[in-house]
């Protein structure tokens, strides 16, 4: 009777039920795995004779054959070490089949046995318990990143031979594995006691800025900053991360997720509780952006998913690599295909940008002269396409600093946490105002929902309607200004969108293309 281990791959954040069906042909001593695995996988074999024989039981001097089902899934990944060698230990009696036929197997075997932590297991586990599966044994490193999902129970363990003695066939020699519960609201930050290397209070000047990275907070636009060196861009996008609100426990799990498959979670932190600030050189790839490489793997947008990425002197990356961002602004997503697989990642996340106004940096500055000729402006501004520029809500310059503003010893500014406390109150306003919808912020808003919910009075129409004739908006640019005009309101806890509101969001809107708004 051939013995069946239920096991799972993750493909992008989504998990995949496999089978590993061991079974042992008369034949020359070796081991055979397939099932279309990769070299990782085929390299299990040879790791799991090592473990079998070093935790003091038996390997078969037979042919063992193992099979991945379905076998049209790529299997990548080192998780499925542990339930091969459940397998066969099951098929050599060692291991009652009747105990593991309702329990999914997740874990990587180190030479002597010890059984080693596994990326994914977040999203294993998740879909695992959508399966039907009652319990799942995992490393004991990845114990608090799987009892996250409730509804499911989680064994964990630290060698191979404490999950046999669970599941022996020998009734006598049975030892229960500890199980894991975590409470996921511990985890959780609410920002009360964060701290946060840098704070809004500690800038001097720039209020239009300061307001614009607010709105952009509330709901989740996309921000570009353009001013001359040193008037303060680099350090109020690093406050930005400040005056971010809180993840909602739907968003944390989701990113997470993310942060799973990609093998950046910590034993300790089995939650990402802050939204991510992703800050990206002007040398990365567009592979490294997007994401993709040969086990399609997340790339810095969407490990940026319901935070931020920060791009640092815009202009100055390839227009190639800044291209590849258009689809994920619009859609929230980026999808990678590759020959043997299609992987959709989400990738809903707010660009913050800054740029010089000219290479020389000095364009329209009040103390430095420009040195750049009209051509060299055009071509330097050029590097941002129209089409990107469309998709970023908020545009503003950020001056210089005037000699009262950087000499002034007792300026007051608002603090990150006061700022962040309008911002929360926005948010809480999206989320229940879209409760029904799958959204949380205005920023998400489509078109049929604009309609719904960004409706106009008179006087807002014919000012949108002047713009538009004035300023030859597109469609997005018009779609953009209503979404951001609902946030606005939001932070001004109106709920209509009134003329004030559309105003203030027509002077956040293409500075580079029309210097007269």
């Amino acid at each position: 009777m051939v013995s069946q281990v239920i096991t799972s791959t993750v493909i992008g954040i989504n998990s995949h039920k496999i089978l590993v069906e061991v079974d042992f042909v008369q034949s020359i001593p070796s081991v055979v795995i397939v099932g279309l695995p990769d070299a990782s996988v085929s390299e299990a074999k040879e790791r799991v004779r090592s473990a079998i024989k070093n935790s003091g039981f038996r390997f078969p001097n037979q042919k063992v054959v193992v099979n991945l089902a379905p076998a049209d899934i790529k299997k990548i990944g080192t998780n499925y070490d542990l339930p091969i060698a459940i397998g066969i230990l099951a098929k050599d009696g060692v291991v009652d089949n009747n105990l593991i036929k309702d329990t999914a197997f997740l874990g990587e075997l180190s030479l002597d046995g010890s059984i080693r932590a596994v990326n994914g297991v977040l999203p294993i586990v998740s879909g695992l318990k959508e399966f039907g599966i009652q319990q799942v044994v995992v490393p004991k490193e990845n114990a608090k990143e799987a009892a996250l999902v409730k509804g499911i129970k989680v064994l964990y363990a630290e060698c191979l031979s404490q999950v046999v003695s669970h599941f022996s066939a020998n009734e006598s020699e049975r030892k229960e594995l500890d199980f894991c519960e975590v409470d996921i609201k511990d985890y959780l930050n609410d920002y009360t006691n964060s701290h946060f290397e840098f704070d809004f209070k500690d800038i001097k000047g720039q209020i239009k800025a300061k307001k614009a990275l607010e709105i952009a907070a509330a709901g989740g636009h996309n921000v570009l900053m353009m001013g001359p060196p040193g008037s303060g861009k680099t350090l109020l996008s690093k406050s930005f991360a400040s005056i971010l609100p809180p993840l909602e426990l739907e968003e944390a799990i989701e990113l997470t997720k993310i942060y799973s498959v990609s093998g950046l979670l910590q034993e300790d932190t089995p939650l990402i509780n802050k939204r991510p600030f992703r800050t990206v050189h002007h040398t990365a790839s567009s592979i490294g952006i997007i994401g993709g490489g040969t086990k399609a793997q997340p790339g810095e947008i969407t490990l940026a998913h319901r935070g931020v990425l920060f791009l640092d002197e815009i202009v100055e990356f390839p227009r190639a690599v800044l291209e590849v961002l258009r689809q994920p602004l619009e859609d929230g997503e980026v999808v990678i295909s590759r020959a043997q697989s299609r992987v959709t990642y989400p990738a809903d996340f707010m660009l913050l940008a800054a740029m010089n106004p000219c290479p020389c940096g000095y364009l329209g500055d009040s103390k430095k002269q420009c040195t750049c000729n009209e051509f060299q402006i055009q071509r330097y501004r050029s590097r941002l396409s129209g089409p990107l520029l469309d998709r970023i809500d908020i545009q503003i310059e950020v001056p210089r600093l005037t000699t009262d503003e950087l000499l002034n010893k007792n300026y007051k500014s608002e603090s990150s946490k006061e700022i962040r406390e309008r911002v929360i109150k926005a948010r809480e306003i999206q989320v229940r105002r879209y409760k029904d919808y799958p959204i949380l912020t205005n920023s998400q808003l489509n078109t049929e929902l604009i309609k719904i919910f960004c409706k106009l009075d008179d006087s807002g129409e014919s000012l949108l309607k002047t713009a538009i004739q004035r300023f030859n908006l597109s469609g997005r640019s018009y779609d953009r200004i209503l979404k951001l005009s609902r946030t606005i309101a939001d932070i001004e806890a109106s709920e209509n969108i009134e003329s004030s509101h559309i105003a203030q969001a027509l002077q956040y809107r293409n500075f580079v293309e029309n210097e007269n708004i």
